[in-house]
């Protein structure tokens, strides 16, 4: 049986020097997509947005860094502290494939502990979306 996937409903957008995030809706899963790099200086960008995301009590949040350039120390602490507070509810997962994201992330064995998947599609399987 194929499902036909809901719309998605973009709910905003916020830019720092070298890092945009966008927040979308499918159903009642936010997809945070990231692009640019993730540093100390943009991370806290991502962190508020993801916080934001999780306070309007979604069933399920991406973090989708396919656009991600690099990603630093920073940001991968921003990711683990999001999955720390997800705990299982809302489910938690983050896209990213490629050497600037899913490398760093496997290097220092984040992968696993993230829901690390290497497409959005993978991401909403694994949570069940």
């Amino acid at each position: 049986m194929d499902q036909q996937p809901s719309a998605a409903r973009k709910v905003a957008t916020a830019t720092h020097s070298g890092c945009v995030i966008n927040e979308e809706w499918i159903d009642r899963t936010a997809v945070i997509s990231a692009s640019g790099v993730l540093d100390m200086l943009t991370s806290p960008q991502l962190e508020a947005s993801i916080s934001a995301a999780m306070d309007k009590k979604p069933t399920a949040v991406i973090v989708d860094l396919t656009d991600v350039e690099f990603l630093a120390s920073a940001g991968m602490g921003v990711l683990v502290a999001a999955r720390e507070r997800a705990s299982g509810n809302p489910g938690f997962a983050v896209v990213a494939d490629g050497p600037a994201t899913s490398r760093p992330l496997t290097l220092v064995g984040l992968a696993d502990a993230i829901g690390m998947r290497a497409t959005l599609a993978e991401a909403r399987t694994a949570l069940g979306e």
